[in-house]
């Protein structure tokens, strides 16, 4: 899946790490509280 979408994305990669990191980020949060 991440050969797949590095092939077909070049920008877009950074964007999706970072929302994908947002994402883990928030539900750390929501555990810990």
């Amino acid at each position: 899946m991440s050969g797949a979408s590095c092939a077909g994305y070049g920008v877009n990669n950074s964007a999706a790490v970072l929302v994908l990191f947002i994402l883990l980020v928030i539900i750390l949060m929501t555990f810990a509280i």
